[in-house]
C-alpha cells in the first residue's frame, strides 16, 4: 500500500493545497502550481491516474497491529494481539504501520485514516491505498475557507458566547483546529410520481342575524416525473451525527474531480459505510421530498389531505464523495467531548460548546445580588 507526498518540481519541497488560490503551493520556494500545470509536467501513468503528478511513493511497510484503544505506544505480542490486551478482539482498533517517504519515521494510522501527516517531520502525506479500488471518491469538493480565516471566524463565534471556558478558545486550543475531509455518499435519482387526495374550500357569510357556511370538497390528484439532486448522508461510522448533519449544505455544483492532491495538507478519513447500508433511508428521504414536491403544487384549498402516494425510481446513481471541514474538539471537565465544526467550503458553523459552570453561578448570584438590592432600594421610597 502506497504512502504518497507530493513533490515541488522546483526544490523537491512539499506541496498542499492551497484553499485561498486553489492551486498547490510549495512551503519552501511558495511556487503554486495548478493541477493542469503539473499534470503537463509529469502526465500521471495509467495505473496513477489519480494521484498528481510530482508525487513521490514509498513503498512503506503494510504491517497491521492490533492495538487497544488504538494506542500508538503498544506493542504488538506474538500472538498477534497487543501485549496485555483483552481477548475480546471486538474490543480492539486495527492499527497500520507505514513509513514516511521524507525521513523514514512510522506513521500509525486507523483504518480509515486516508490523508495524515508525520508526527516527526509534519510532511503531509496521502494513504493510496486507502483511496483505490472501491474507496477511491468519484468527487470532491476542496478547502475554500483557509486555516487562518477558519480561526478567525472560530475567535469571532466564541467570544459571542459570554460562558464559554477561556481554555476552550486559549491559543494552544485552537492550533489544534483541523482540516478534514470527511466521507459522504450522494444519492441522486429520477423517479415518476402520482398523489391522490382530497381538499376543501370553506366560505362562511352573514346574511342578516344568519350566519351561512358553504364547505366544497375536491378530489386531487398530481403525478409526474421528478428530479433529486445530491442528497447527503454521512458514510464513515466513527463520524459525529451532529456535525456529519450541522455541516451541510454545501454547493455541489462546485465539486470537482477526485485528485490525492486535494488532500495534501490535511487529514483526511475514508469511507466504512456501504451504500446498501443507507440504501433503504436515502431512498426513504427520497420519497419524502418528492412528496413534499408534489404537495407543493395544490394551492389554493382552505385544506389538503394526501391519501395515496406512489414513487417508482426510474434511475438512480451513487457517488462517493469527501466534503472539506474544520474542527476542534475539547474535553470538558465533566469528561464530556465537545466540537466545533465549520463546513470547509461556505463557513456555516455548527457545534456543541462547553458551559463554565462557575462563571455562569456567579454571573446569576450577580444579578440576583442586584435586583435583591433594587428591590429593598424600591421599597424603601414606596
Amino acid at each position: 500500500m502506497a504512502v504518497i507526498s507530493f513533490k515541488c518540481p522546483n526544490c523537491d519541497g512539499e506541496l498542499i493545497f492551497d484553499p485561498s488560490t486553489q492551486k498547490y503551493k510549495c512551503e519552501y520556494c511558495a511556487s503554486l502550481f495548478s493541477q493542469p500545470e503539473l499534470d503537463a509536467m509529469k502526465p500521471a501513468s495509467a495505473g496513477e491516474k489519480n494521484d498528481a503528478p510530482g508525487s513521490s511513493m514509498a513503498g512503506g511497510s503494510d504491517r497491521t497491529r492490533r492495538m487497544t484503544g488504538g494506542s500508538a505506544g503498544t506493542t504488538g505480542g506474538a500472538d498477534g494481539r497487543a501485549a496485555g490486551a483483552p481477548g475480546d478482539e471486538t474490543q480492539q482498533e486495527e492499527a497500520v504501520i507505514y513509513t514516511c517517504p521524507s525521513c523514514g519515521a512510522e506513521i500509525i494510522t486507523d483504518r480509515t485514516t486516508a490523508a495524515t501527516f508525520c508526527y516527526y517531520c509534519h510532511n503531509p502525506v496521502v494513504i493510496g491505498g486507502r483511496l483505490s479500488g472501491e474507496l477511491l471518491p468519484n468527487r470532491v469538493i476542496p478547502f475554500e475557507v483557509t486555516r487562518q480565516e477558519a480561526e478567525t471566524r472560530f475567535l469571532d463565534y466564541v467570544s459571542a458566547k459570554k460562558f464559554v471556558p477561556r481554555a476552550f478558545f486559549q491559543k494552544k486550543q485552537i492550533e489544534r483546529m483541523s482540516g478534514v475531509y470527511f466521507p459522504y455518499w450522494l444519492y441522486d435519482v429520477e423517479l415518476e410520481g402520482r398523489m391522490d387526495g382530497t381538499a376543501r374550500n370553506i366560505r362562511v357569510w352573514r346574511t342578516g342575524d344568519i350566519e351561512y357556511t358553504e364547505t366544497k370538497h375536491y378530489a386531487v390528484r398530481r403525478e409526474g416525473d421528478i428530479s433529486l439532486r445530491n442528497l447527503p448522508e454521512n458514510a464513515l461510522r466513527k463520524a459525529n451525527a451532529k456535525l456529519a448533519a450541522g455541516v451541510l449544505p454545501y454547493d455541489f455544483q462546485r465539486m470537482k474531480e477526485f485528485h490525492m492532491g486535494y488532500l495534501s495538507g490535511f487529514l483526511a478519513e475514508c469511507r466504512d459505510i456501504r451504500q446498501t447500508e443507507v440504501a433503504g433511508k436515502m431512498q426513504g428521504e427520497m420519497r419524502e421530498s418528492a412528496q413534499k414536491m408534489l404537495r407543493d403544487t395544490v394551492t389554493g384549498f382552505n385544506s389538503v389531505t394526501m391519501q395515496r402516494s406512489d414513487f417508482r425510481p426510474k434511475r438512480e446513481n451513487w457517488s462517493y464523495v469527501l466534503l472539506p471541514v474544520w474542527t476542534i474538539t475539547y474535553r470538558g471537565r465533566n469528561g464530556k467531548i465537545y466540537y466545533y465544526s465549520m463546513n470547509g467550503q461556505n463557513g456555516r458553523v455548527c457545534g456543541e460548546l462547553p458551559v463554565d459552570r462557575k462563571k455562569l453561578a456567579l454571573v446569576s448570584g450577580i444579578a440576583g445580588l442586584l435586583t435583591f438590592i433594587l428591590g429593598l432600594i424600591g421599597g424603601f421610597f414606596i
